[in-house]
């Protein structure tokens, strides 16, 4: 009986030791903060000297994944001479290793280690494409003075978690649509306005280059059509799952899904089952790599739900996709608590074939109408037209992002320097 009771399962004992982690973190770095507070009041040092400690921009990474969204703003920092510092949450993201000279790349640990870190950061702006600042374990630093959010996707900002932007500063943007929805979203709830910026979208403006560097794939043999859905309880593995797999099965296409990594974490079983029911290499081949770029210019149509991959598959590579209406639940988003209709709903019966219930066994004609039947044309201008709603500053993204954080430090010290005069 004693021993049942000193029992924890494998569950409960990987969560208390995540926990200990991260308060050992926060006492590690707590310590360190105290040192540096008890040297300033010994020396009689002035403020001056400790903000020498202050770094001046900080980029948060969640892990490599990431890689492709900050790679074109670190090549923009390392090009002009600017130093940096680039703090991820993975051991092997590629700017560990990129032999950057002022780009200073530092692991800062996993989980809540690297969030402990986080939490008691020292530097004046901080780049993250991490959204709910504030909102759970991630909270603003005292010691950082000016939180900057950039998306990893070219849709609608308030299709994050509840309350997904609210305590950032600055959000940058790449339509008007979106700082439209934001601004409603600060009335709605009463908080104060951010300062929004249209810069672009770099890590586009990097696939847009990579494809004209590296030409379009081959002519596949037959066409190649690609599932990557998003996750939750709305995406496409979710709500169709078997039905339009099999579906899909029956064409005798080649069939290729590539699930949200999240969807490997939060619905594990559902994974499992899957990839169980549906063995790589058999009639579906399943993709988790970490760049998405080969797969998207290998396949000729794009099945999706309300994933950001659905305007990188149109926009840059301008193919065809298929989106499969779901009942879209707004609950656990912050388009809840707005009523106008999202741009990207309205947008996507423009662009793209819409997959419901009722014609998913016909996916065939389907697939064959938006590549090479009368849709065909018609989606194609569509593409123009939404290419340019969301997607500003072609080719200059990265340019735009690092004028702003760069002006935005000067602001920022400027100011400093004018309270202390």
């Amino acid at each position: 009986m004693f021993l049942k009771l000193l029992y924890i399962d494998p569950g409960t004992g990987s969560m208390l030791f995540s926990i200990l982690i991260g308060i050992v973190g926060v006492l590690v770095f707590a310590v360190r903060t105290f040192w540096i507070k008890l040297k300033f009041i010994i020396t009689g040092g002035r403020a001056k000297n400790a903000d020498k400690n202050k770094l001046p921009i900080v980029i948060f990474s969640e892990g490599k994944r990431y890689w492709s969204v900050f790679r074109p703003v670190c090549d923009e920092f390392e090009s002009r001479g600017k130093d940096v510092y680039y703090y991820t949450s993975t051991q092997d993201d590629p700017a560990l290793t990129n032999g950057y000279e002022h780009v200073h790349a530092e692991f800062i640990g996993e989980g809540n280690k690297g969030i402990s870190k986080m939490n008691l950061i020292r530097a004046d702006v901080i780049l993250s494409t991490t959204p709910s600042l504030d909102v759970f374990q991630w909270k603003r630093s005292k010691e950082g003075r000016y939180y900057v959010h950039l998306p990893h996707l070219a849709n609608d900002l308030t299709t994050y978690r509840m309350f997904g932007l609210d305590f950032y500063d600055a959000v940058l943007l790449s339509g008007q649509y979106q700082a439209d929805e934001i601004r409603r979203l600060e009335n709605i709830r009463h908080i104060p306005a951010k300062e929004l910026k249209l810069v672009g979208v770099p890590y586009l403006d990097v696939m847009r280059d990579r494809l004209t560097k590296n030409g379009k794939a081959p002519e596949n043999d037959k066409p190649v059509v690609l599932i990557a859905p998003s996750w939750g309880t709305s995406s496409i593995l979710n709500v169709y799952g078997d039905a339009l797999i099999d579906a899909l099965i029956d064409t005798g296409y080649e069939i290729v899904i590539r699930p949200h990594p999240q969807s490997f974490e939060s619905e594990k079983d559902l994974m499992d089952r899957l990839m169980a029911k549906y063995p790589d290499g058999g009639k579906v081949t399943w993709n988790r790599d970490a760049d998405n770029f080969d797969i998207l210019n290998k396949a000729d149509i794009l099945i999706s739900d309300f994933s950001g991959v659905l305007f990188d598959f149109s926009l840059v590579f301008d193919k065809p996709i298929i989106y499969a209406v779901s009942e879209f639940d707004r609950t656990p988003y912050d388009c809840a608590w707005d009523e106008e209709p999202l741009w990207t709903f309205e947008v996507l019966p423009k662009i793209g074939k819409e997959l419901n219930k009722d014609n998913s066994k016909d996916i065939a004609k389907i697939v064959d109408d938006c590549l090479n039947g009368t849709s065909a044309k018609a989606l194609a201008g569509a593409r123009d037209e939404a290419r340019k709603e969301t997607w500003c500053n072609i080719g200059s993204g990265a340019k735009h992002t690092v004028d702003y954080l760069l002006n935005k430090y000067d602001e920022l010290n400027k100011e400093k320097e004018e309270v202390k005069s």
